[in-house]
C-alpha cells in the first residue's frame, strides 16, 4: 500500500507517529512523509499521487482530510485526550470530533479506560509501541544514574524532581526538555544551580533519544495525560533494557507486575536505592520488561494489529 504519513507540529507527536510509520514500512508498505512543521502547500504535495491511507497523530491528519475535502481512508493514532485542546487543534477539536465516526476513519487510542468511555465502533485501544530496531540495548557507557525527559510544567513536578536531586547529592542526573520549558522551570525555583546542572538540552529524534536512554541507569516517569495509560517514554525505556520506575498506572499490568512503580517521593527514593544496589533485581526487571516490548509492543506487530482491525 501507499501511505501518506503526516508529521505533526508536536515534538512528542513526531516521535510517537514515527514508530507507526516504521511499522508500516516493516510490514512491506511504502510511506511518503508530509511534514507540517517544514513543508507548505499540502495540496500541491499530494497532487497527482494516489494513497491507500492517510496516517497521522491526533487530529492533525483529520484536519488535513476534512479541510481539503479528501476521500482517502484515514488512520489516526491518539496519545492525547481526544476531547481536549491537547489533541493538536486547540478548541477546534469539537469541530473535527464527529468525523472520527465516519466509516473510512479509523482511530487508535492509547488509553484503555478512556477508550471504554467512547461509543464509536471505529475507535480501538492500542497502547504505545516503538520501533525496536531503534530502541534497543546499545551497550553504551552509563552517564546518568537518574534520567527524566519531559516537562516540569507544574509546581508538583518541579518540586518533586528537585527534591529527588536533593535526596541523592552524589548521583548524576540528566534532564531533557525543550529550552523554553527549562527556562520556565528555572524561573519558578530557588534551586537554579541544581536544575542547571541536571539540564542536558533537548532531543527531537528517535535515535538520539534511544542513545540517551541507553546512557542512563534508571529513568523515572511521571505520566500526565490519560487515566490508565502509560506514556511513550515507558516503552522507549524498557525497549532499551534500561530500568524504568513509573508513577502508578493501571496499565502497568501490561508488564505482569514486573515494572516497578512509586506512590510518593519517599517510595521512589527507596526503590532507586534498592535497584542501584541490587544488580540481580535490576537485570531481572529490565529483562522481563524488555521481553514484553520485543514480543508484543513493537512497531511491526502493532501496525499489523491495526491492519487487522481495518479488515
Amino acid at each position: 500500500m501507499n501511505i501518506l504519513g503526516i508529521l505533526p507540529h508536536s515534538i512528542g507527536g513526531r516521535l510517537t507517529i514515527s514508530s507507526v510509520f516504521d511499522g508500516f514500512i516493516q510490514n512491506g508498505h511504502f510511506v511518503q512523509i508530509y511534514d507540517e512543521l517544514k513543508q507548505d502547500n499540502f495540496l500541491e504535495f499530494i497532487n497527482g499521487k494516489n494513497y491507500d491511507y492517510i496516517v497521522g497523530y491526533d487530529f492533525s491528519p483529520v484536519k488535513l482530510k476534512v479541510d481539503n475535502n479528501l476521500h482517502i481512508p484515514l488512520i489516526s493514532y491518539f496519545s492525547d485526550v481526544i476531547e481536549g485542546k491537547a489533541s493538536g487543534v486547540n478548541d477546534d477539536w469539537q469541530k473535527y470530533l464527529p468525523y472520527l465516526e465516519c466509516n473510512d476513519n479509523y482511530t487508535f487510542y492509547w488509553d484503555r479506560e478512556l477508550c471504554k468511555k467512547i461509543n464509536n465502533k471505529n475507535i480501538f485501544y492500542l497502547p504505545h509501541f516503538v520501533n525496536t530496531e531503534i530502541y534497543k540495548p546499545l551497550n553504551l557507557k552509563k552517564e546518568f544514574d537518574i534520567m527524566f525527559a519531559g516537562r516540569l510544567d507544574t509546581d508538583y513536578r518541579l518540586n518533586f524532581f528537585i527534591e529527588l536531586m536533593q535526596n541523592f547529592p552524589n548521583l548524576s542526573f540528566g534532564w531533557f526538555a525543550i529550552q523554553r520549558h527549562f527556562e520556565d522551570a528555572l524561573s519558578r525555583t530557588d534551586e537554579k544551580e541544581l536544575l542547571k546542572h541536571a539540564y542536558m538540552g533537548f532531543i527531537d529524534n528517535e535515535k538520539s533519544m534511544a542513545q540517551a536512554i541507553n546512557k542512563a541507569k534508571i529513568v523515572i516517569n511521571m505520566n500526565s495525560q490519560g487515566i490508565s495509560s502509560l506514556n511513550y517514554r515507558t516503552i522507549q525505556t524498557v525497549a532499551c533494557k534500561t530500568l524504568l520506575i513509573s508513577d502508578f498506572r493501571e496499565e502497568l499490568d501490561l508488564f505482569s507486575g514486573n515494572l516497578p512503580f512509586y506512590v510518593n517521593s519517599a517510595d521512589l527514593v527507596e526503590k532507586i536505592n534498592y535497584y542501584l544496589n541490587n544488580q540481580k533485581a535490576y537485570c531481572y526487571v529490565a529483562d522481563k520488561c524488555y521481553e514484553v516490548v520485543s514480543q508484543r509492543l513493537n512497531s511491526k506487530i502493532c501496525v499489523n494489529l491495526m491492519l487487522q482491525k481495518l479488515g
